[in-house]
Parts: structure tokens; C-alpha cells; sequence
């Protein structure tokens, strides 16, 4: 059986069929990358597990989750100005946590040479918006390149570590999820590993590293004129792709996975326009897109999110009065969502009707049943909120934050009322709290947020004596991106030793009253809420269980690991629906006569939903319930 690990780091050349992100770190191998930070998010994650296939004493780089974006994209630079080409890697919107230190990079002489990976998430398939990083690229004067499949996700990578280096200033490379995750047989060089110098580089002679007022502009004006050295760069090179069709009279400018959607909607039609590929979404290569406008009456700008690009092809085109008609965005829906090919049919029949025919719909004819997210069988956050909803009055404010506990606002729990981005929650509940003396305002947060950006906010509900009560759900993991470690599980989620305790943590800021409970002890969990409550000060209760996922993943390693599971006894069940209607465990199915049985395969046996049940009809499976054997 192949090894993933193996494989990345193979010295000869080979070929093999590997998604996105598992490509773009053999690129890093082959590269010299030195250090790689990260935190995890999707479409990213995948990109952290191809380099822990590789054992850490055999990896040729470092390799670290941060505390959040920011540090990791702080780690990297400083690596680099001492001489490393380093990577950091993140998801769309971790680049807003970033950004404080990110806006500045272009202005410094980063002479090791750093590559920015963002995990961009059109469509918002697990983000809370779909941001156009691309806006970051103009305001911070920082080159970006746009893959379209694992291919080009190699070689780009390859390509935007040489700039930096070349250039001594950072390189944006935008995946986006069907990048990410797409797979397809890519054919990698030979990686002969040279002992690298880790000799310290760094010296101050090679910046200035210091961008207040009397430095900034002049470092301004060099990130400019470097810009503009890339721009000569995406003008050269073969990464730029023309696909000519003969049509002089239609053509379409593209770039990323909606080329590869074009491509799969024009297979077959009739007078295919000529594409122009782009790999350098900025700085554009001004001469080559010139060209191309100029040998076509009719250009298509094809992109998504955004009209960034349509923009600055425009006003190419005005300056110098070319005859030749551009067509971008027309309706508010291009601005929206994945370019999947059944969406760019959809934009290029309403562009070019003659060329492909629209679909009936964007939806297929026969759409697969709506699945809503939901937490997983065992999860103690379920638990959690099944004891928390008693304890609150119905107009009391919950307030959410970002992690797998944010699925508590769908019904039946019904926790979480707002939420915006990760750590937020105590700081918005401080504000609902101000002129607020009848409603009790209750904030949720994970342990992976603690530490990620949460400690400002708590410390300000502190300093400020905002009366809220915080309840940190804690799972000892980053279980929503793929159960990476964090400060609190410690590094390799089991060594004790690394843990920093959140308690410790709080106990340390000055909190004087919290509370600690498994989630799994419902009424306890409801009583202790009751008492924090009703405390006129900041509160903490720390609802603590394992995220079962990965416990029974721990579990089934063992050999003679079986599969448990509860029953219900029918003859107790008084079929009041408990289990299904408040609880919510999506192990229960009820039938059309109101009779619940428990789906085996999804059931872990964990029994946190034997205390829900009134009548007692659930009990572990081979042993007797209330009405007798189960």
C-alpha cells in the first residue's frame, strides 16, 4: 500500500494522482521550503495532513499550527528576513486576522522568500462569506498567482517561491475549495535535497524593517516598483495559456477553475471562442491581455466573485480606444457563487445565446434530498445544549462563535442568536449586556477560539465588569477542521506535558468565578448554569467532553474494538419524543406511526441520551431498561 509520506518526498521523478493539496506540498519539498505555519480551516486542512504523513524527523522543513492567522503569518516572515523560504497556509477569511501584519510585507526586503497560501472559499461552503482576497493583492502591492487544477497548484507554487525569492517581497497563491480538493494524476520532478544553510541571515543593512512615517512611503515606493518587475514576469511567462480557436470575432479572458469549467461547457459547441488563461491575477500582464483585445471584436471577462479583473481590462481597452467590445458582469447573481460549469453555462448562453444553450435550471432535475449540517452522534456539545436550554429563560440572549458548537443554533437547541468570526462572542455579549438589567446575556465559545482570538474580548468583559457568562465548550481539539492540536490539547493532542489549561489561563486574568462540568452530566451542567447566571459579574462555566469523532476513531484502532449501542424498549417508550424533538441525536428515526428506533450504524453507544428519555426506555444495549430487557 502507498504511503502518502513516502511519496512526497520520492527523489526521482514521478507521476501520481493527488488532490490540490496534497500537491502543493511536494512543491514545497522540491522548492527548499524551510518553514510552513498554518491554522487550520477549510478548503485548507488537507494541505497540514499531507505534511504529517511525512514523520517529523524526515520532513525537510518546519512545520507548525500557530495560535492563529496572524502569528502564523508573523512566524513565516521572521523566518524568511532571516533566510528561509517559508509558507504560511490559511482559509479565506483567516487572512482578516492576518492582516494587520499582512498589509505591511510588501514594503520589507524579505529576502528568503515567503509564499501566502489562501484557501479562497467562492459558494461560502464553509465560511461565513465569500470574500475576493484578490481586493488584499491590490491594497497591499502583493503578487498573486491563480491556479485552475493540482497541476498547475504544483507549478505555481514552484513558480511563486522563485519570485519571492527573486523578488524579495511575499506572493499570494489563491486556491479556491474546488482547487483545494480537486484530484487528478500530476507528474512531479526529482527532489535531490541539498544540506541546507540555516547560518542566520537576518540583518538590519537589508531593510529598513521599521515602516513608520519616515520610511513607509519610500518603502511604498519600492513594493511598487517591484510590483511592476512581476508585472514584466506575468508578461514572460508560459504559465499564461492562449487556447486558439480561430475565432477572431469572440474571446474570453479567464483564469482558475472557471477556465476548467469553460473548457467543460464548450466540448462540443459550435464556434468556440479563443481563451486567454491567466496565472498572474496581479499585477495583470498588460501587453498579453492588449494583444488579445486587440485581435477580437467581442472579449468576455469570465471570473468569479468580483469584477476586479473585468475592471481593469476595461480600462486597458478606454485608455487606448481599442474597437472592441467587453462584456462582464451583467446581473447581481454573476457576483455570486462557485463557477462550476452549469454556472458558467448559465453566464455564457446569457452572454453568447448562439453558442450553448442555458439548463433549465441551475438545480439538477433530480436534487439529492437537503442533508442539514448536525453534530455528530456523542457530541458533547449536543448534551451541552439539551442542559442549557432548561436553565435559560426563553428571553435570554445567547450569542455564538465559530466552531462545531455553532451547529447549536439550529433547532431543536436553538443556542446562538448571532455570530460573526472567531472569538467575537464575548465582546458582543458585553455589548447586549449594556443597559440590559432583564435579560441574561450567555456567550459560547470553543477551546481552539479561547486561544485564537478570544482572550482580548474576555480581558475587556473583565476589566470592564460586563456581567456576562461565558461557557467554554471545550474538546480538547480543533474538531471542525479535522481535530489539529491547539494549546490546550497539547501538541499531538496526548502530551500532557505542552497542555495550557484554560482555567489556568482564566484564573490568571482575574476571573473569580468558574465553573467546571462534563457536558455529559446534564443537570449538574443546568444547575451550575443557574448559579453563574445569576451572578452580577463576569462568569465563566467550562463544559467540558472529548470530541467523540475522534475518540471512536482512537477507539476502532484497537483491534478488538466492537461497536456499542442503545436500544429502546418499546414497551416503556411512551413515544413523547424526547429523544428526537430536544435532544436531537440523529442516531433516533421515527416512523409514520410515531414508533423510534435507533439507526446502529450511526449509534456510538455512548448513552448520553439515556437521562434524556422521561420514561426511561433508553438503556445500553443487552441490558434492561425500566420495562424489562431492551
Amino acid at each position: 500500500m502507498k504511503k502518502m509520506g513516502d511519496m512526497l518526498l520520492r527523489r526521482d521523478a514521478f507521476s501520481e494522482i493527488v488532490m490540490g493539496n496534497t500537491a502543493i506540498v511536494r512543491a514545497m519539498v522540491e522548492a527548499g521550503t524551510r518553514v510552513v505555519s498554518s491554522y487550520p480551516g477549510s478548503p485548507t486542512p488537507e494541505i497540514a495532513l499531507a505534511i504529517q504523513s511525512i514523520p517529523k524527523n524526515d520532513r525537510p522543513f518546519y512545520f507548525e499550527f500557530s495560535t492563529n492567522e496572524k502569528v502564523a503569518t508573523e512566524l513565516a516572515y521572521g523566518a524568511a528576513v532571516n533566510g528561509h523560504l517559508s509558507t504560511v497556509f490559511f482559509k479565506s477569511v483567516g487572512l482578516n486576522v492576518a492582516a494587520d501584519t499582512f498589509v505591511q510585507l510588501s514594503l520589507m526586503n524579505i529576502i528568503g522568500g515567503m509564499v501566502v497560501v489562501l484557501g479562497d472559499d467562492p459558494g461560502a461552503n464553509s465560511s461565513q462569506n465569500e470574500q475576493d482576497n484578490r481586493h488584499y493583492a491590490h491594497m497591499s502591492y502583493t503578487p498573486m498567482l491563480e491556479p485552475a487544477d493540482p497541476a498547475e497548484v504544483y507549478h505555481f507554487y514552484r513558480e511563486a517561491a522563485r519570485l519571492s525569492q527573486t523578488q524579495g517581497m511575499p506572493v499570494i497563491l489563491r486556491l479556491t475549495t474546488h482547487v483545494c480538493h480537486a484530484k487528478e494524476r500530476v507528474t512531479f520532478g526529482a527532489w535531490n535535497p541539498v544540506e541546507p544553510d540555516d547560518t542566520p541571515q537576518f540583518d538590519p543593512s537589508n531593510g529598513p524593517y521599521i515602516p513608520l512615517t519616515t520610511q513607509a512611503i519610500e518603502m511604498k515606493r519600492t513594493s511598487m516598483a517591484r510590483l511592476e518587475q512581476v508585472r514584466q514576469r506575468a508578461e514572460e511567462t508560459a504559465l499564461n495559456r492562449v487556447v486558439d480557436n480561430g475565432n477572431t470575432a469572440r474571446g474570453v479572458i479567464t483564469m482558475g477553475l472557471p477556465f476548467l469549467s469553460l473548457m467543460d461547457e464548450l466540448d462540443g459547441a459550435a464556434a468556440k471562442p479563443d481563451i486567454l488563461k491567466l496565472a498572474y491575477v496581479h499585477p495583470l500582464p498588460r501587453k498579453t491581455i492588449v494583444r488579445f483585445l486587440s485581435s477580437h471584436r467581442e472579449v468576455k471577462v469570465l471570473e468569479e466573485l468580483d469584477d476586479l479583473v473585468e475592471n481593469q481590462i476595461k480600462a486597458m481597452a478606454f485608455d487606448l480606444q481599442l474597437p472592441v467590445k467587453i462584456i462582464g458582469k451583467t446581473r447581481s447573481e454573476d457576483w455570486i457563487g462557485e463557477y462550476t460549469p452549469d454556472k458558467v453555462r448559465h453566464v455564457l448562453s446569457a452572454t453568447w445565446p448562439d453558442m450553448v444553450q442555458a439548463a433549465a435550471t441551475l438545480e439538477a432535475e433530480d436534487p439529492a434530498p437537503h442533508r442539514p449540517p448536525q453534530m455528530c452522534p456523542g457530541c458533547g456539545h449536543r448534551s451541552a445544549f439539551h442542559a442549557i436550554k432548561q436553565a435559560l429563560a426563553p428571553t435570554d440572549i445567547t450569542v455564538a462563535d465559530i466552531g462545531c458548537h455553532t451547529l447549536g443554533f439550529l433547532p431543536p437547541y436553538e443556542m446562538g442568536q448571532l455570530l460573526m468570526c472567531m472569538g467575537a462572542s464575548t465582546a458582543m455579549a458585553s455589548g447586549l449586556r449594556l443597559f440590559n438589567t432583564s435579560r441574561k446575556v450567555v456567550a459560547f465559545m470553543g477551546d481552539s477560539t479561547f486561544f485564537h482570538a478570544a482572550l482580548p474580548g474576555i480581558i475587556n468583559a473583565i476589566f470592564n465588569r460586563h456581567p456576562i457568562t461565558l461557557i467554554l465548550m471545550e474538546n480538547g481539539t480543533t474538531a471542525m477542521t479535522g481535530h489539529q492540536d491547539h494549546a490546550a490539547s497539547g501538541r499531538n493532542f496526548n502530551e500532557v506535558t505542552d497542555k495550557i489549561p484554560v482555567r489556568q489561563v482564566l484564573e490568571g486574568l482575574g476571573v473569580q468565578h468558574i465553573a467546571e462540568v462534563d457536558t455529559y452530566q446534564q443537570a449538574k451542567l443546568a444547575e451550575l448554569l443557574t448559579e453563574m447566571i445569576a451572578i452580577d459579574e463576569f462568569s465563566v462555566v467550562i463544559a467540558r467532553h472529548p470530541c467523540m469523532l475522534k475518540f471512536t476513531r482512537e477507539q476502532r484502532k484497537n483491534p478488538t474494538y466492537q461497536q456499542k449501542h442503545v436500544t429502546i424498549d418499546q414497551r416503556v417508550c411512551e413515544r413523547i419524543h424526547t429523544c428526537i424533538e430536544t435532544f436531537g441525536c440523529p442516531t433516533f428515526t421515527r416512523d409514520t406511526e410515531g414508533n423510534v428506533t435507533i439507526n446502529t450504524d450511526l449509534c456510538i453507544g455512548d448513552g448520553s441520551c439515556i437521562q434524556t428519555c422521561p420514561t426511561k426506555a433508553i438503556a445500553p444495549a443487552g441490558k434492561k431498561g425500566k420495562g424489562g430487557d431492551a
